[in-house]
């Protein structure tokens, strides 16, 4: 089995990038083996990796179809829905609270609060 080339920060050659620099050129990896390592050191700890693929073997994104839109419409959707009263929180739930905030921190005075 052959290592993987480590390059340190900032001086990878050209032709390879990390995911994130492949989803900005709307690419993805396509399969490919991981091509290279990136080595960022730090202090008293262990260097921050990041993994390498090759450009020019590198695919294009799949587009979104109608049938995705509206699955990942559903799953946000349900994201928003508070499990304790079943209403729509308009925002996503913390998975800290695991309820919308009125239901996880109800007011003591009731709704009319202080006068």
């Amino acid at each position: 089995m052959a290592t993987l080339p480590i390059y340190r920060w900032r001086l990878a050659p050209d032709g390879y990038a990390t995911r994130r620099q492949l989803r900005a050129r709307n690419l993805r990896p396509g399969g490919q083996d991981v091509a290279a390592q990136l080595e960022r050191p730090r202090r008293r700890r262990g260097p921050l990796v990041a993994y390498l693929y090759r450009v020019d073997l590198a695919k294009p994104v799949r587009p979104m179809t109608p049938g995705r839109w509206a699955a990942l419409a559903k799953a946000n959707a349900a994201r928003r829905i508070c499990p304790a009263c079943r209403c729509d929180a308009g925002y996503v739930i913390p998975t800290s609270l695991g309820m919308c905030v009125p239901c996880a921190y109800p007011d003591p005075h009731g709704s009319e609060g202080t006068a």
